[in-house]
């Protein structure tokens, strides 16, 4: 059966009232229900856009999301409006809502999106880094070993990174992903967004290190520079890996392969260099 009501997925300000859209004030004041990350702040917000809402409120966070699923679907399938907020910026993006948004999908309800600013487009725009191709990490795991290792997995990552991270763990995720990316690698760490107190600095990781030493408040986002290697230093010592391993019977091709993708550089490069080398001509299978 076809439902009647919708359901509405909204973005609402990261900081700045002002930056509230039109049909975002349309949606809430048309809202049956408000299923909302914190209901004290959505209130807040509907006092602030001076809406008189006429909907009931319903907390929706991660620790209730699955919970409150089947009854939110339940109600556009009875002909009411839902609409969706987190805190700030877009629901589903490092917030709740993924878990709905599939149900509903599953469901053959197909539900509408209010767009709205995201702090971490905005970090972006001003990181001074590359963003016409970028990686979006959200927030890492809280226990150092896991976000260690996961920082270890992005080291050869091309693509600029974007992170969300808490201001009281900032200094620590910094000196993580300093050794996991290099000292050197540059960055911006991003913090207030559209607020009267937006901050963005850039440096190399080890010099935000240092300045984030002394705490940092406010919102997160953090930009890491995508990893970009230097083929010319790294190619004698890539050789000799793959002279190691064929030394070892693994066929060339297979050792450059391997190797090439280990240290983040060209193949075909490496397979080149490592022909042209003494001790592998004539060791290609």
């Amino acid at each position: 059966m076809a439902n009647t009501g919708r359901l509405i997925f909204a973005g609402t300000p990261i900081g700045n009232l002002s930056d509230a859209t039109a049909a975002l004030g349309d949606a809430l004041t048309q809202a049956d229900v408000i299923a909302a990350e914190d209901t004290r702040r959505a209130r807040k917000l509907l006092t602030a856009l001076g809406i008189e809402a006429k909907a009931s409120l319903v907390s929706f966070f991660d620790g209730n999301e699955a919970s409150r699923v089947q009854g939110l679907l339940q109600a556009v399938k009875s002909g009411q409006t839902v609409v969706v907020v987190s805190d700030a910026g877009m629901p589903l993006v490092s917030d709740p809502g993924y878990r709905l948004m599939r149900a509903a999908i599953d469901a053959g309800i197909e539900a509408e999106v209010v767009g709205g600013p995201t702090a971490f487009v905005h970090a972006l725009i001003v990181s001074g880094l590359e963003v016409e191709r970028f990686c979006f990490e959200g927030f890492l795991p809280r226990k150092p070993g896991e976000r260690k290792r996961r920082l270890g997995e992005l080291a050869a990552e091309p693509r600029t990174l974007v992170f969300y991270e808490a201001p009281h763990r900032l200094a620590e995720f910094l000196v993580d992903a300093a050794s996991a990316f290099g000292a050197e690698r540059q960055a911006s760490v991003s913090r207030e967004l559209t607020k009267l107190h937006e901050e963005t600095r850039r440096g190399t990781l080890a010099e935000l290190a240092e300045w984030a030493q002394a705490g940092v408040k406010g919102e997160i986002v953090v930009c890491v520079a995508g990893f970009v290697p230097d083929a010319a230093a790294g190619l004698p010592a890539a050789v000799t890996e793959v002279r190691e391993l064929v030394d070892s019977g693994t066929p060339l091709k297979t050792a450059a392969q391997q190797v090439a993708a280990a240290r983040a550089i060209s193949r075909n490069a490496l397979y080149n260099a490592a022909l042209r080398s003494a001790d592998t001509i004539g060791s290609d299978e």
